[in-house]
């Protein structure tokens, strides 16, 4: 019986002292350090959309914005249904803040870039300074597959 115990110590210890060589050896483990500057970096977020699709000029991502938002940009003919597609601007809770047609006055029935420009009127949120400008692609035919969005994070100006 004392042997088992004996045994059943030692191997306490020698496992023991092997955690504790490696950790002298190893140092002690620590999570990889956090990337300060790409976590505050804002970035444009595609839904079945790409950059050869839509091209945001204003606002860019991470922009502070205030009342009226211009918007400039170009979209390919097909993102336009009549000459129209939409933009939604929302709080940081995506409570929709303003949404308004954006319209060309170009010939959109083509597959070319067709220029677009819009002002959005609106009223700063009372919580929170962060917010979203989608724009999202015409569907006429309402099919899911043929959806398409750009959202691009913004700040509203504070007062």
């Amino acid at each position: 019986m004392n042997t088992k115990l004996l045994w059943l110590w030692l191997v306490v210890i020698a496992i023991g002292a092997f955690f504790a060589i490696e950790r002298l050896v190893n140092g002690p483990a620590m999570p990889p350090p956090i990337d300060e500057s790409s976590s505050k970096v804002a970035t444009s977020s595609y839904a079945g959309a790409t950059l050869d699709d839509i091209r945001v000029l204003t606002p860019q991502a991470g922009d502070t914005i205030s009342s009226p938002l211009v918007v400039v940009g170009e979209a390919r003919g097909p993102w336009y249904f009549e000459a129209t597609f939409s933009a939604v601007l929302v709080d940081w809770d995506g409570l929709i803040i303003a949404e308004v047609p954006v319209m060309t006055a170009e010939d959109w029935m083509t597959t070319d870039f067709v220029p677009f420009r819009v002002e959005i009127p609106f009223d700063r949120p009372a919580y929170g300074d962060r917010g979203a400008l989608i724009l999202q692609k015409a569907n006429a035919s309402g099919l899911p597959e043929h959806d398409a969005a750009v959202e691009i994070p913004i700040f509203f100006e504070q007062l």
